[in-house]
């Protein structure tokens, strides 16, 4: 079980099981709250899928792709979670710390469900192409987060293996063969519904009330 050092700042309505949400909900945030939300992360670029597997039937239950680049932003296709502090267009979340990174595993991770993290390593080019493929996918509609993520990698270079399909499963075993592919599993005792009640702590503890995109 992964510790993590946050706090509550908020309480969010219970919603149901993880996985892609039941409609494609369009959202465009203003530019100026996504350039104040741009974040760099030092170090290497690097793409990173998120697969919510079922422990009770192995199932995959969602995708998501953090794509680190000349910035780092969260392509959570169809996805239920956010936070008000980063602004999102469609299913592009923008603003994405390490601490975001942690509250999106918690948000999945529980009883029921685990978390499966595959990064791997590219160039620059390669990282900025797959943000620019994200931002243009749009907003997708529901049971198709696995088929938005491999269709926004499949044909960059360094992702010949990636084929389009519908199931998460398929998509983390093709993400597996990459070059440098590596795998983290992320599980939580949490209740099946308390998933999500507990939001991080923005780093300037203001309410989210006040910068809700």
């Amino acid at each position: 079980m992964r510790v993590f050092l946050t706090k509550a700042l908020a309480v969010l309505s219970l919603v149901v099981l993880a996985g892609c949400a039941t409609t494609a909900e369009k959202k465009w945030a203003p530019d100026a709250a996504v350039a104040a939300a741009r974040y760099v992360k030092p170090g290497p670029k690097q793409v990173t899928l998120f697969t919510v597997v079922s422990n009770r039937s192995n199932a995959g239950a969602h995708s998501g792709l953090l794509i680190n680049g000349s910035e780092r932003v969260m392509f959570d296709p169809a996805g239920t979670w956010y936070h008000p502090r980063l602004p999102e267009r469609n299913d592009v979340h923008f603003g994405v710390t390490d601490q975001m990174v942690d509250f999106y595993i918690d948000y999945h991770a529980r009883e029921t469900y685990r978390v499966v993290e595959q990064t791997v390593t590219v160039s620059p080019e390669v990282a900025d192409l797959i943000i620019a493929r994200a931002k243009a996918y749009g907003a997708v509609p529901k049971a198709q987060c696995a088929k938005a993520t491999s269709a926004v990698l499949a044909g960059v270079p360094g992702f010949e293996a990636i084929r389009h399909t519908w199931y998460p499963n398929k998509l983390s075993d093709e993400f597996a063969t990459l070059a440098g592919a590596t795998r983290q599993v992320f599980t939580d005792n949490d209740a099946p519904n308390n998933h999500g009640v507990l939001m991080v702590q923005v780093e300037d503890d203001v309410s989210p009330a006040d910068n809700h995109p």
